[in-house]
């Protein structure tokens, strides 16, 4: 195929704000895992398909298969649909206390 160009794991952007590694960055309606960290504007390689262990609302108990959102003001996995964007689902449980703050996502991609 000509028109190949890659299998689209990781794409290389602008960076949207400041990330830092291993955090999610969204650019328009594309999410993904900044690989490094980056100021806002710099070239920012996000991963954009897998599973990931990322900042979720302390407030929010997730089950397996919940669909999992971004929330771009708080920069952070939310299970509420409102303006957020879909990024992927949940693949393990996780309670909503205050010290739960992790959950675990697989990407859309």
């Amino acid at each position: 195929m000509k028109n190949y160009v890659d299998n689209g794991d990781t794409v290389t952007v602008a960076a949207p704000y400041a990330v830092t590694s291993g955090l999610g960055a969204l650019v328009g309606t594309l999410f993904g895992v900044a690989q490094a960290d980056a100021a806002n504007g710099a070239t920012v390689v996000l991963v954009t398909r897998g599973t990931f262990d990322l900042v979720k609302a302390a407030s929010q108990a997730w089950t397996v298969g919940a669909a999992i959102y971004w929330d771009n003001a708080a920069r952070a996995c939310t299970t509420t649909v409102g303006s957020n964007t879909l990024i992927g689902k949940a693949v393990a449980a996780v309670g909503g206390g205050a010290g739960e703050t992790i959950g675990r996502v697989r990407l859309n991609g």
